[in-house]
Order: structure tokens, then C-alpha cells, then sequence
């Protein structure tokens, strides 16, 4: 049932429609906000947990485990027991998750906490399934383009703000400072979204959520941890074989659940469900392998880099996530007149230009600047014009379900980008001078202290990448069906 069929006059279903955009692009931030907000803080960590910079990496790896397997179940979940319980019930465990953050005694219980807030990323799939249910046709491409536009501007102040409230106050109140956020929008969330379609009401393959969370469990594990525990050792060549026969059961036990299957593997034969998911994937795979070098680069001392601080070097990715928030409309304006696929297209080409600009121009502060600013842009129309593509694409029914696929492509692109970046930060690598040893003989000089910094080769084989991530993005996008958001048609290409 839709919302205009249960009384509403049209100025209380717009100011609905308001309210729900609110909520969703305020949650998104905050739940990108979290995942982000801890990575000024590793070096913290390491001291006060007294342990080691493989082990620590576990508080970011179980975060997006957690996440990318609650992007898959929970956007179907929702299709069948109703969208606003699952958002809710989600929105108040990660609530939950946050308040404990900050009060995590040992490493384990924060990596138990990261991977209970990991949880949180289940609401984007469902968030973009009720914007389509609850927002009018004609505004719904800029609504769907402002939540998606939130992975990089959560992202970004993560960065900037959590750098900040860790060197005033202490990493605790990293988590601390969220917990208002996360309730106050539970609170509201229960007060002022509602279901305006019927779920479904299916059987709930359990066995196949199982076979689900493992192959995304093993994969994401896998290009997390291979550049630390070998790319070819047993453990990842295990995770990587036992992750392709999960895959595989649960396509075969899939198919066999011809009535009610958790996933309808027939979706992903839909041509622009297929290559949108593969887009977003290119696409935060460009944005990560922004966050993972940007800041390496600017705080890298001379002559590996800048010297900056943490806090400076978030700053300066805070015009890329503006950028990436204020081209939403652009994007949404695009995809209302030329089609979803028009505004992936060009947002994709601005992304090429970024990375061409990066790879030659980085001698200074304004150049990294303006190309990150720049890729931010591309970014912004981007994610309108897939997240559209995609919901045009498929049934209303089905909209949790298409983009929980779409987010766990879209962790994959963020978990590849720093395993590649990882690779060629260390082969490619320059000896810094961090300290001196204050230890003299005679005229002798003092004793330097070396330290390995990413070299200038290594920064441009990974733009080189990003650049060939970018093209198979615009090929992929050529091989799209264009679609008019109004009338739901194929636009001739």
C-alpha cells in the first residue's frame, strides 16, 4: 500500500517525504561517521591496548565484515518482515553499539563492539528501499543521491572530526560524542517513518543467510588481511577456495528454493542490476583509494611528503566530501532529464579527470587539493545515477533486497582499495630521516633513525589504477539501459 492511499493530503506527504530524507542522510552520515572516526586513533590504540598495528587492524577489518554482511541480509529481511521494523531494530542495536565503544577495557571487546556496530550498514539498503516507497517520483533521484553522497561526507568528517575530539579530549569520546546522534535518531525514526508497502511475509531461508554471511565473511577477510598474513599463504588461499564454495552452495541451494528464495539470483541477471553493482564497486574503490593515500602523502614527513598533522591532512579532504553532498542535485538534475545512466557517465569522467590531475600534479598543497576535490564531484553524480539505475530496475518489492547487494559491492570496492594501495605503498618506498639518536663521538655526526615512507612511484602506480578502475566503470556504463525516471521507460541510447 502506498501512502497516497491511506488519507494523507499531498502538503503532510511532502513534509513526510522531508522528514524521512532528513533522518536517512542524517543516519547515513553518522553510521560512515563511526566507521571512519577511529582511524586518527590507531596509533593510540596501539599504545594504550599495548598491542600491535596487525592486531589493531582487526577494530577496522571486523567493522566492515560486520557491515557488508548486514548490507546483504538485512536489505532482504526488510522486504519480508517490513522495512520500518528492521530500520528501527537496527538503529537501536547500533545505538547500543556505540554507547559501548567508548568503555572497551581490552582490544577484544572493542573489536566485539566495532563488529556489533558493523551492524549499522544494514540500514543503507533499507534506507534506500523507503525512500523509494515514502518519496514523490520527482524528487526521489536527488533524495537517493544525498544518502548515497553521505559515504564520503561521513567518511570525510570522521577523519576530520574524529582527529580533532581525539587530540582534545581522548579516543573514547570519539565513540561518546555519538551516542546523542545515534539515539536521538532512533527516537525519531520510531516516532516518524512508517511502512507504506505490505511485506512480503516469506519463509526466511535460514541456511541460506548462513551460506551468505560466510562467503562474504571469508572474501572480505581475505583482501583485508592478505597483504599482512601473505597473499599466498594457507589462511588466504583457504579463505579465498572455502568462499567460492559457499558461493556456490548457496546459488545451488538458492536455486532449489524455486518458491521462496532469500535471494532471487534471477535479479542479478537484469542487465543494469548486474552493472550497477560492479559500478559501485569501481566507484568507492576510486574513493578509498583516495582516503587510504591522501592522508599517507600529507603527513609522510619531507621529503616522502608534507609533515601535516592528522587533523590538517582530514581537512583537506573535507572539500571533496562538500563537493561530493553539493553535485547531488547536480547528478539528481541529470538523472531527471537525461537518465540515471547519463549522470553515471559523466560523474565518471570527472572521476578520470581527478586521477589524471593527481598522477601529474602533486607537487603542491593546492594541487592534491583541487584533485581530490574534483574526484569528491564525480563521486556526487555517480552515486545518483547508480543508486536510480538500479531501483528503476527492479520491482518495488524487491528495492531492500537490489540494494543490500549493491552496498556489499560497493564494502568490497572499499576493502580492495587499501589491500591494492597496501601493495605498492610497500614496494615502493623512500628511507626518512624521523630522528637522530643523540649519541655523538667526537665530530662524528648524530646517528639518523630511518623510517619507510610510500614513494612518489608508489602514489602514481596506484592513481595509474584508479585511472583503469574509472574506464572499466565507463565501459560498464555503456552497456547500460537508460531509463526515464517519470515514466519508468527505456531511453534510446
Amino acid at each position: 500500500m502506498n501512502p497516497e492511499d491511506q488519507g494523507y493530503s499531498s502538503e503532510e506527504l511532502k513534509r513526510h517525504a522531508t522528514s524521512t530524507i532528513i533522518i536517512m542522510a542524517l543516519m547515513g552520515t553518522l553510521i560512515t561517521y563511526v566507521e571512519t572516526m577511529v582511524t586518527p586513533a590507531i596509533n593510540i590504540l596501539v599504545t594504550d591496548f599495548h598491542t600491535t598495528y596487525t592486531q589493531i587492524s582487526w577494530v577496522i577489518t571486523a567493522y566492515v565484515i560486520s557491515g557488508t554482511i548486514s548490507a546483504a541480509i538485512f536489505g532482504r529481511l526488510a522486504d519480508i518482515v517490513g522495512r520500518k521494523k528492521i530500520f528501527v531494530a537496527l538503529s537501536v542495536v547500533y545505538t547500543i553499539a556505540v554507547s559501548l565503544g567508548g568503555f572497551a577495557t581490552n582490544l577484544g571487546e572493542l573489536i566485539a563492539v566495532r563488529a556489533l556496530q558493523g551492524l549499522g550498514f544494514g540500514m543503507f539498503p533499507v534506507a534506500f528501499a523507503l525512500l523509494n516507497d515514502q518519496v514523490p517520483k520527482e524528487r526521489l533521484a536527488l533524495a537517493q543521491g544525498i544518502l548515497s553522497a553521505t559515504f564520503s561526507a561521513g567518511a570525510a568528517l570522521g577523519l576530520v572530526l574524529g582527529s580533532y575530539i581525539i587530540n582534545t579530549l581522548d579516543w573514547e569520546w570519539s565513540f561518546h560524542s555519538a551516542i546523542p546522534a545515534a539515539a536521538a535518531l532512533s527516537i525519531l525514526s520510531f516516532i516518524i517513518l512508517r511502512d507504506s508497502r505490505s511485506p512480503a511475509r516469506e519463509k526466511i531461508d535460514f541456511m541460506g543467510v548462513a551460506f551468505l554471511s560466510y562467503t562474504v565473511f571469508s572474501f572480505i577477510l581475505a583482501i583485508s588481511e592478505g597483504q599482512d598474513w601473505g597473499w599466498m599463504s594457507p589462511t588466504i588461499i583457504l579463505l579465498f577456495v572455502s568462499s567460492l564454495f559457499s558461493l556456490l552452495y548457496f546459488m545451488i541451494s538458492e536455486r532449489s528454493l524455486s518458491d521462496q528464495p532469500f535471494i532471487n539470483l534471477d535479479t542479478l541477471k537484469i542487465r543494469n542490476v548486474l552493472l550497477a553493482n560492479f559500478s559501485g564497486l569501481f566507484a568507492l574503490a576510486s574513493l578509498y583509494f583516495l582516503f587510504f593515500t591522501i592522508p599517507t602523502l600529507l603527513q609522510a614527513p619531507a621529503p616522502a611528503g608534507f609533515g601535516l598533522s592528522i587533523f590538517d591532512s582530514g581537512l583537506f579532504l573535507l572539500p571533496a566530501a562538500i563537493l561530493s553532498m553539493l553535485m547531488a542535485p547536480v547528478g539528481a538534475r541529470i538523472t531527471l532529464v537525461k537518465g540515471p545512466k547519463v549522470s553515471i557517465a559523466a560523474g565518471s569522467f570527472v572521476l578520470l579527470f581527478a586521477y589524471i590531475f593527481l598522477v601529474f600534479l602533486r607537487s603542491a598543497l593546492i594541487y592534491i587539493i583541487l584533485g581530490a576535490s574534483i574526484l569528491g564531484a564525480g563521486l556526487g553524480m555517480v552515486f545518483v545515477g547508480i543508486i536510480n539505475i538500479l531501483l528503476l530496475s527492479v520491482p518495488p518489492e524487491k528495492a531492500g533486497e537490489a540494494t543490500g547487494m549493491n552496498v556489499v559491492f560497493r564494502n568490497v570496492g572499499t576493502a580492495i582499495a587499501p589491500a591494492v594501495a597496501g601493495v605498492f605503498e610497500t614496494i615502493y618506498f623512500e628511507n626518512v630521516a624521523v630522528a637522530y639518536i643523540p649519541f655523538r663521538i667526537g665530530y662524528l655526526p648524530e646517528i639518523p633513525y630511518y623510517y619507510k615512507f610510500p614513494s612518489g612511484e608508489a602514489f602514481d602506480v596506484i592513481y595509474v589504477i584508479g585511472i583503469l578502475f574509472i574506464l572499466m566503470n565507463l565501459v560498464i556504463t555503456y552497456f547500460m539501459k537508460n531509463i526515464k525516471v517519470n515514466k519508468n521507460e527505456e531511453i534510446p541510447d
